[in-house]
């Protein structure tokens, strides 16, 4: 892994961290950068692999939004669009005009969020394990769905969740619960004006296949990618081949990249949906 730098950027009285890591020391095209952004109650640990993975291609950005980690918790509720303006007032502090912007779980919900308000910044999306299911939106079917995903997780994955939730606190998760649920991702991703891809893993059972299948068929530009036998946390327990699907993602939609097919770094292709406007 290249060296990772720290960085914290303050953003109306909240602080906002971001890991850094290079990409490639001789890359073959300008890639633009790549924007990690971490679920409800998590933090950027479960995307350390896929930063890792990611960082062959471009540099990679990593946030830890407010509230969650070290730093104190914010006074007031923050909502969804709250947070997709910390991520654009932490991407014009560190420079960056445009990326891809990636986002897990609910941080789906921020990074769309983001790529709406300020359109020149998101070059696509990515949507890895979106929240909430519109089938699905009550607490206790959510709830449900994340206890089933624990079985289907590897040892690491679940040790990273549960110390993040109790960094977290129970306090600033309820918080944060309420906005999730409402949040209208389905809506939102019809108004991307950019391309837009969903992963999730193929035993999900929180981003179910027919509601990855209607958000990729809700964008504009949209494709769906499962990635056999993983859960909810897909990135973290299978982050080679996401990074490669996303990596082929940003290539078939770049200018110069047009053409080029998506296969996993192993070998083994995804199961691809594709949906052109």
């Amino acid at each position: 892994m290249h060296p990772t730098t720290f960085s914290t950027v303050q953003v109306d009285g909240c602080t906002v961290r971001v890991r850094t890591t290079p990409g490639p020391e001789t890359p073959a095209t300008a890639r633009s950068p790549y924007v990690l952004v971490h679920g409800l109650g998590m933090t950027h640990r479960y995307l350390d692999r896929l930063r890792a993975e990611l960082s062959a291609d471009a540099v990679v950005h990593s946030v830890d939004l407010p509230g969650y980690g070290p730093d104190p918790r914010p006074r007031t509720q923050l909502g969804v669009e709250d947070h997709a303006t910390f991520i654009i007032e932490a991407l014009a502090a560190l420079g960056v005009e445009s990326c891809t912007l990636v986002g897990h779980s609910m941080g789906g919900q921020f990074v769309t969020a983001a790529a709406l308000k300020e359109p020149s910044i998101a070059e696509r999306v990515v949507l890895i394990g979106p929240v909430v299911d519109r089938r699905r939106r009550t607490v206790v079917q959510q709830g449900v769905s994340l206890g089933h995903d624990a079985f289907r997780e590897r040892p690491s994955s679940n040790a990273i969740v549960l110390t993040d939730y109790i960094r977290t606190g129970l306090r600033w998760y309820l918080r944060q619960l309420q906005p999730m649920m409402q949040y209208p991702l389905e809506r939102a991703v019809e108004q991307l004006p950019c391309p837009v891809l969903v992963v999730r893993g193929g035993r999900d059972p929180v981003a179910r296949r027919r509601w990855g299948r209607e958000l990729a068929a809700r964008a504009q530009d949209g494709t769906l990618v499962e990635i056999d036998g993983q859960g909810h946390v897909v990135q973290h327990s299978a982050a080679r081949p996401v990074a490669a699907e996303i990596i082929a993602f940003t290539a078939r939609t770049s200018p110069l990249g047009a053409g080029i097919l998506s296969q996993a770094s192993d070998g083994t292709p995804g199961k691809l949906e594709d949906r052109s406007a």
